[in-house]
C-alpha cells in the first residue's frame, strides 16, 4: 500500500502548521484510513476515507462540509484484514510483506466480479468517487506488470458504468498516458520526503533525486492535462516545514502525514 495516501490533521494543527510554514497554502486534501468523527472533517476539496468505517449517514454529514468524498480501494492488492479478503483470497498471486497484503489476479473473471460488486456497494453509501491504490503494481517494474492490460480494461469498465463518478489514481505515472482518459487526478508519493522502511526513519529526499522526481511529475501533469497531488510523510514539524518549502513553487496540492495513515498524524517539535 504505497499509498498511499493525503493530509490527516485537526483544525488546531492546521493553524499551527500554517503559522510555521508562513505563506504555505492550506491543504485541500484529507486522507485517513482509520475512523474519524464525521463532524470534524471540514473544508476540504477532496476527502479520502476507508469505507468500512462509515455509514451512509456519516457520508452525508461529511459531504455537507466538504466538496468531494472518496473511498479507498486497491485494484492490485487485498489486505489480510480487508472485509473482502475472504472473497478474494483464492484469487491471489503472492504477498506484499511490507503491508501484509496479497496481489490479486485480474485475469480471473471472479476477481473482476467481486471488485465490481464492492465498487457498487461503496457507491451506494454516497461516495463521489474512488481513490485507486497500487496502480504502480501494473507498471514495468511492478509485481503485476503482466496484468496491465487487464487493469486498464477494468478501469475502462468502471468509468463506463459510473461516468459521473470521479477516480483518483495513486502512483503509476509511467502509465498515465493510458489511464488519463479514465481518471480525474493522480497522487504521487514521497517526492520531497523519503521514508526508510527498513530503519523506520522519516527523512528528506536527496535534492538531486527530488528535482528529478518533481520534473517528471510536472511533465506528466502538463502533458496529459491531469491534476496531481503530492503525498509526503513526516513525524516532526521541522521536517514538515522543509517539505513544504520544497514543494511550494510546484503549485500542487499536497498531503503530509504519518506513514501508517491509520490515525490523525502526530508531529513532534
Amino acid at each position: 500500500m504505497r499509498l498511499i495516501k493525503f493530509i490527516l490533521c485537526t483544525f488546531p494543527f492546521i493553524l499551527l502548521y500554517n503559522f510555521i510554514a508562513g505563506d504555505m497554502k492550506k491543504s485541500t486534501v484529507l486522507v485517513c484510513y482509520g475512523k474519524l468523527r464525521p463532524e470534524t472533517i471540514k473544508g476540504y476539496d477532496y476527502v479520502i476515507l476507508e469505507s468500512k468505517h462509515y455509514l451512509p449517514s456519516n457520508i452525508r454529514v461529511i459531504k455537507s462540509q466538504n466538496e468531494k468524498v472518496f473511498a479507498y480501494i486497491s485494484l492490485g492488492e487485498v489486505n489480510a484484514h480487508a472485509p473482502h479478503y475472504d472473497a478474494l483470497k483464492n484469487n491471489t498471486l503472492g504477498k506484499n510483506e511490507i503491508w501484509n497484503s496479497y496481489y490479486i489476479d485480474l485475469r480471473s473473471p471472479k476477481t473482476i466480479e467481486i471488485l465490481m460488486k464492492i465498487i457498487e456497494s461503496t457507491f451506494q453509501k454516497g461516495y463521489d468517487g474512488l481513490f485507486l491504490d497500487n496502480v504502480d503494481n501494473f507498471t514495468i517494474h511492478g509485481p503485476q506488470k503482466n496484468q496491465k492490460a487487464e487493469f486498464l480494461d477494468l478501469l475502462k469498465k468502471m468509468k463506463a458504468k459510473y461516468p459521473k463518478k470521479q477516480f483518483l489514481q495513486n502512483a503509476g505515472l509511467e502509465i498515465a498516458a493510458e489511464t488519463a482518459p479514465y481518471i480525474d487526478a493522480i497522487a504521487v508519493e514521497s517526492i520531497a520526503s523519503n521514508y526508510d522502511f527498513k530503519n523506520k526513519k522519516y527523512r528528506l529526499r536527496d535534492k538531486k533525486q527530488y528535482e528529478e522526481f518533481m520534473a517528471k511529475a510536472q511533465s506528466v501533469s502538463q502533458k496529459h492535462k491531469v491534476h496531481l497531488f503530492l503525498i509526503e510523510y513526516s513525524n516532526s514539524l521541522s521536517l514538515n516545514q522543509k517539505i513544504a518549502e520544497r514543494i511550494k513553487d510546484s503549485g500542487f496540492d499536497y498531503f503530509i502525514g504519518n506513514i501508517d495513515l491509520q490515525t490523525l498524524p502526530k508531529f513532534k517539535e
